[in-house]
């Protein structure tokens, strides 16, 4: 091949300079990002996650959640997830800026979860973590997650309700407890400068995005 150095030349120069257009050109527009301090307020946002919820994250991450579920919410004209009551606004590149392993998922086969803690499901703990035991829909049971154990004395104040044979009770294990943790700190409520409301595109009527 008589022109192939300067073909490898020419390739390995054009993959260079995609790379530094996504990688290097996305750092230099959002890699400034910091949490928004509001005054009236006296606190950054968003607020770093406690510790047991950086490990639901963990958890999360390892189950591989993100295959089914995403955590953006898509602006109006993209979409209708705020009709779906997944978020009152769109998710913002400064939602994710305090995370280490963002997990913006990779298909819908479940609801989005970015906003998932400010929904009434996700307030009450107990439910949440009976939730992952039962199987939903397409959603299977995290069974794993839990231990049937004899009861010994008092039954323990984190046992589920579910049906367990006499004498045994079934609690969740401190992953469950990680990921539930996790699932109820996802919010992104706060209304940052950039998230200002987008007014969607006209559509005709009865169509549906």
């Amino acid at each position: 091949m008589r022109n192939g150095f300067t073909f490898f030349v020419g390739l390995f120069l054009a993959l260079g300079l995609a790379w530094a257009g996504i990688v290097l050109g996305s750092h230099l527009q959002l890699g400034h990002l910091a949490p928004y301090f509001d005054e009236s307020e006296g606190k950054a946002f968003p607020e770093r996650m406690p510790g047991i919820a950086a490990r639901g994250q963990l958890v999360y991450q390892d189950l591989g959640c993100a295959s089914c579920h995403t955590q953006q919410v898509r602006r109006p004209d993209f979409g209708s997830d705020k009709a779906r009551g997944w978020g009152d606004r769109q998710s913002v590149a400064r939602d994710y800026v305090s995370q280490v392993q963002v997990q913006l998922g990779e298909s819908r086969i479940g609801p989005d979860l970015a906003n998932f803690g400010a929904r009434p499901q996700a307030v009450d703990a107990d439910r949440l973590t009976q939730y992952l035991y039962d199987q939903h829909g397409g959603m299977p049971a995290y069974r794993f997650l839990f231990e049937t154990r004899k009861v010994t004395g008092e039954r323990s104040a984190k046992a589920l309700r579910a049906a367990a044979p006499a004498g045994w009770e079934i609690v969740p294990t401190p992953r469950a407890e990680a990921l539930v943790a996790y699932l109820q700190s996802l919010t992104n409520v706060y209304e940052y400068p950039e998230a200002r409301p987008v007014v969607p595109a006209a559509t005709k009527e009865g169509e549906h995005k």
